[in-house]
């Protein structure tokens, strides 16, 4: 599949089969990830692995809009570090990117993922920050499910003409 396709045909995906993910195939996603563009190429991301269905559970119990990891193989936490990037917009931004290369590199492998948001909702930061004792200045952005999909999602025509402005709005 060429990258257009890949990138129209990507779906969040929140049922999975059980079926392991191969520590090679994570090892690609976080490769994918960490050549992801960052502002200054600071490169301000890490990243947790989680393969552990009681780990599980606590995610579920400090960030309750993430019950789809229940039937997940992984889940990766993406972290900034914002004593290597101090502008906390631009460590949003960069972290944003590794996460939009880990959901391509995902669907490219056959491995459905969907994006579950922390950072915007200080009592899950802060949550987070205390159960997977996160060391100061690292600010979890995201979550990540990982697995075989379990369900089919069809790409729907998102391309909006009215949406582009040439030059000026």
């Amino acid at each position: 599949m060429n990258l257009i396709d890949l990138i129209i045909s990507r779906r969040s995906i929140r049922k999975y089969k059980n079926q392991e993910i191969s520590k090679d195939n994570i090892d690609k996603i976080l490769k994918s990830a960490m050549y992801a563009p960052s502002a200054m190429n600071l490169q301000p991301w890490h990243f947790i692995v989680f393969d552990n269905k009681e780990i599980f559970e606590k995610i579920i119990s400090v960030i309750p809009h993430a019950e789809m990891i229940r039937n997940a193989d992984k889940c990766i936490l993406v972290c900034g570090d914002s004593y290597k990037e101090k502008n906390e917009s631009w460590l949003i931004q960069n972290c944003s990117a590794a996460i939009q290369n880990i959901l391509l590199a995902s669907h490219s492998l056959g491995i459905g993922s969907c994006w579950i948001a922390i950072h915007g909702i200080p009592e899950i930061v802060n949550k987070v920050k205390v159960e997977f004792n996160l060391p100061d200045g690292i600010i979890p952005i995201s979550l990540i499910s990982l697995g075989y999909p379990d369900e089919e999602i069809s790409a729907e025509n998102r391309f909006d003409l009215n949406k582009i402005h040439y030059n000026s709005w």
